[in-house]
């Protein structure tokens, strides 16, 4: 039985690799760096759990001994907290490519339709080249350049499409000059399989991907169409400066953690337009990719696909208020913290508690709302908000049960704000 190493296993082209490469008779393993994410994913699958862009080239030889195919599925959109665009596209493939000369492998590149070293993001000059060391030194390699990958799977731009697809009553127009091509996950991981049994030459660099472009307010429309929303009420046009201060907010976010489909390698990606040439894949002798609206038939959209398009919108939101909630109410404290120690001392508490529960509840309150907006943090900050407001409600009925009855309802609401962090809590979830 052939065997195969899949890296970046568990993202939304790496795992359709797996699936499709398992079903053609290859022993497949998966190689990622969160074995909760691995698992998540593909519970059943082996596994080497390694941040791939340390792995040195004596680690691979070790690595690739007895394999016969690699698929690099690996790969990032832009530089963050987690990610290092020059050590994931260039240095790891710089030492797969020098242990790979050296044994009986091929090497299947994934790799992005439109990568030029004069390309205008990191992400495509990147790109292109770990593509030139993987085409001048390696013995024996293809090459794929998928356009837009659509998928059942929800991930960075196609997370994009669902939620601004799915805002209620509008339909926004951005970007009404880029030219998108998709292509269907599925004929991704097809090439794929179809390269790593060796049908394809080796040497060969082809686009993979439909035939036909939609304009990005077209393809908007359709993924709304396909969702099964009503048409929208208004398509109000997008500012270009709009779009592009909304992409410096997301890169800003990217160095908390925060992987936004809204970073200006997104942004400026689409707007150059996701085209490539579906012939010489045909040329080389694989099957045609299909269209959108086929795709889109081999895709339901489920209940459950529009619920997570309205709550990949709503996430966001959710988080802004609960940083901006808890952080107010810590500063508020601190701008006049004998108004606030007035409330206990007025109602005969403990003073030597007076002082330590309000400054100390004041600092747990901002500390809390600036935990949130940390990747890394966002789901403990959350259940901290949960632990402290329900500290707080226990404190109330002891200290004072009274303001239980005011007709402001301090205490009360208190409950929503316990809701709404139980939501972001359940829904942050990571790949």
């Amino acid at each position: 039985m052939p065997k195969a190493i899949v890296l970046g296993g568990y993202g939304l082209i790496g795992l359709a690799c797996m699936q499709a490469l398992d079903k053609a008779g290859f022993e497949v393993c998966g190689v990622g760096r969160s074995m909760r994410s691995a698992k998540s994913v593909a519970p059943s699958a082996n596994w080497i759990i390694r941040d791939i862009p340390t792995i040195t080239t004596q680690e691979w030889l070790d690595i690739l001994e007895g394999i016969d195919v690699v698929v690099n599925a690996s790969g990032a959109l832009q530089d963050g907290a987690k990610d290092d665009l020059e050590a994931i596209h260039v240095t790891a493939v710089e030492r797969l490519v020098e242990a790979a000369t050296t044994l009986p492998v091929r090497i299947v590149h994934i790799s992005a339709a439109g990568v030029s070293e004069t390309a205008s993001t990191s992400f495509f000059r990147t790109k292109a080249r770990a593509d030139m060391i993987l085409s001048s030194s390696a013995r024996n390699w293809v090459i794929l350049r998928p356009t837009l990958v659509l998928s059942q799977e929800a991930y960075g731009g196609t997370a994009l499409l669902r939620a601004a697809s799915a805002l209620p009553l509008i339909q926004p127009i951005a970007l009404p000059d880029a030219q998108i091509q998709t292509v269907y996950v599925g004929d991704v991981a097809a090439a794929v399989v179809a390269s790593a049994q060796g049908k394809i030459r080796s040497g060969t660099i082809a686009d993979i991907t439909e035939r036909d472009s939609h304009s990005f307010p077209e393809l908007l429309a359709k993924v709304r169409r396909w969702q099964g929303w009503a048409p929208p009420v208004a398509c109000p046009t997008i500012p270009a400066p709009l779009v592009g201060a909304l992409g410096k907010i997301a890169d800003l976010l990217g160095y908390l953690g925060w992987r936004s489909p809204l970073r200006t390698t997104a942004l400026t990606t689409l707007a150059d337009g996701i085209r490539g040439n579906p012939e010489v894949w045909r040329n080389a002798g694989g099957e045609a990719c299909r269209s959108l609206d086929e795709t889109f038939d081999l895709l339901p959209a489920t209940r459950q696909e529009r619920l997570f398009s309205r709550a990949y919108i709503a996430l966001p939101l959710a988080i802004g208020t609960l940083a901006v909630f808890w952080l107010l109410s810590g500063l508020i404290t601190l701008a006049d913290p004998a108004r606030a120690m007035s409330v206990l001392s007025e109602r005969a508490a403990p003073s030597w508690m007076i002082a330590p529960a309000v400054l100390g509840g004041a600092i747990a309150d901002i500390f809390l709302g600036i935990g949130i907006f940390w990747r890394p943090w966002a789901s403990r900050a959350a259940l901290g908000m949960l632990g402290l407001s329900s500290v707080y409600l226990v404190g109330s009925l002891v200290a004072a049960p009274d303001l239980w009855a005011d007709p402001l309802g301090p205490m009360v609401k208190v409950l929503p704000g316990m809701t709404l962090a139980t939501l972001v809590w359940l829904m942050l979830d990571q790949r």
